[in-house]
């Protein structure tokens, strides 16, 4: 079929509306949710987990810039005034084409007119899935808070480490992957280790932690112009952040990194170098790329399935440029809208991405814009960045939470979120010392 032509709607009866089963609250999930709100279908959303969140800003989680409530919301309180549109509590197991249905887990099966699968994507450690214990991603609130405990564990256990090998060891930080979520990463580690923390513990200064970013291509942030990438790699430096450009992981395991010919031990590494799609293409039996993105048409239909849309990560495609829309919010929510208003009706076109810029921020007062050939750096970039967050945040409290604790951070240079959950274990008695420990690095 030509794209963007429609075909009438599935219809059970006169009296039956359309059902539409989304499969993911993500940013693509839950903006078709919201478009089908209130209309002539019958909507389910099936989610693994309760809440959705604001991925971008899963790194001031993870740096205790932010309280994981500040960025995400219980899908229920989300939709609860949608009457049309009921959550499922459950996770995906697989899609029978034949008989319109998704198999959950629990054995429970959700019919489907429209099924519109928004999964994201995952983690991809290219092969080497043993270095996730490691080195962990930054996909949920869990990997957030899983993060933020390690960082500040470390920061703990050095104050009072009197072995000098294992004290620089617990003061270092390693980053994988130089794109817009290592930089970040990397830039709020800097600012908490160097800065935030370093008044409130007696025996770390500033200039005793080490923020290592590492990058297998030759620059930062590969997807943005060449000049922005330099600025960013200059922020960063300012930071106190060391680069390694160039430099490809051999191997990561318990408390080191493996280059080529060299060992970094690093009680800290946070893995920011590549993800890959979900499950979906082999749940439909569909056409994938390399990263397992199901491969689409120009109407975000699946080939070969006239009733079954992918977006956001969990696709591929093509925009009337030749190019893929980036794997970023905007462009999963308005794709999300898209299959929602062709499901309606009222898409009579191929979808078309409008490219509202890429943003990526490096610490204080220091941020990388780029709209089309529009470029922009520094505080002014970061103001923007910091207004478009809050603007693309759902819900007026989570607005209003993230303003207010944004600005004390700003003023004050504290981080009120440090709290390390979860069972910790005591250090060494023989690292700790009975007299007061020197403010002084090893």
């Amino acid at each position: 079929m030509a794209a963007g032509r429609r075909t009438d709607p599935i219809m059970t009866s006169a009296l039956k509306p359309p059902r539409v089963v989304i499969v993911g609250a993500g940013f693509g999930g839950l903006a078709a949710a919201r478009r089908l709100a209130g209309r002539q279908v019958d909507v389910t959303m099936v989610d693994r987990r309760n809440h959705h969140v604001f991925q971008p800003l899963l790194y001031q989680v993870a740096t205790a810039a932010l309280s994981p409530a500040d960025i995400a919301g219980p899908i229920r309180a989300i939709l609860s005034r949608a009457a049309n549109v009921r959550v499922v509590l459950d996770e995906v197991c697989g899609v029978d084409t034949g008989r319109n249905v998704v198999e959950l887990t629990s054995g429970a099966e959700l019919h489907y007119d429209w099924l519109i699968m928004a999964t994201g994507a995952r983690h991809s450690y290219f092969g080497r899935d043993d270095w996730s214990a490691h080195a962990p991603g930054l996909k949920s609130i869990e990997d957030a808070i899983a993060i933020r405990s390690k960082v500040l564990l470390a920061l703990e256990l050095a104050e009072t480490e009197t072995d000098a090998a294992r004290r620089r060891a617990l003061l270092t930080f390693v980053v994988i992957g130089g794109g817009p979520t290592g930089v970040e990463m990397a830039g709020a580690i800097a600012e908490l280790a160097r800065r935030s923390v370093s008044e409130d513990f007696r025996s770390i200064t500033p200039h005793c932690s080490r923020v290592i970013l590492m990058e297998a291509g030759d620059r930062l942030l590969p997807s943005f112009p060449e000049t922005l990438s330099a600025k960013a790699e200059r922020s960063l430096r300012r930071l106190g952040v060391e680069l390694r450009l160039g430099a490809p992981v051999k191997d990561v395991g318990d408390g080191h990194v493996r280059l080529d010919n060299k060992i970094l031990l690093a009680a800290t590494v946070v893995w920011a170098a590549g993800v890959e799609a979900s499950p979906a293409a082999d749940w439909l039996r569909a056409a994938h790329d390399g990263s397992g993105r199901v491969i689409v048409e120009a109407d975000l239909r699946v080939p070969g399935h006239q009733n079954i849309f992918a977006i956001g990560d969990t696709a591929k495609a093509m925009g009337i440029d030749g190019k893929a829309p980036p794997a970023v919010a905007p462009a999963a929510k308005q794709q999300g809208r898209y299959v929602a208003d062709f499901i309606l009706g009222r898409a009579q076109r191929p979808f078309r991405y409008r490219d509202f810029g890429n943003f990526a921020t490096i610490g204080r007062n220091q941020a990388v814009i780029t709209m089309g050939s529009f470029e922009l750096s520094g505080f002014v970039a970061w103001l923007i960045w910091s207004v478009a967050h809050i603007w693309f945040l759902i819900g007026f409290r989570s607005r209003l939470s993230v303003t207010i604790t944004w600005l004390w951070n700003y003023l004050t240079y504290q981080r009120s979120a440090r709290l390390i959950t979860g069972e910790i274990a005591c250090p060494r008695p023989q690292s700790l010392r009975s007299q007061s420990l020197e403010r002084k690095c090893a």
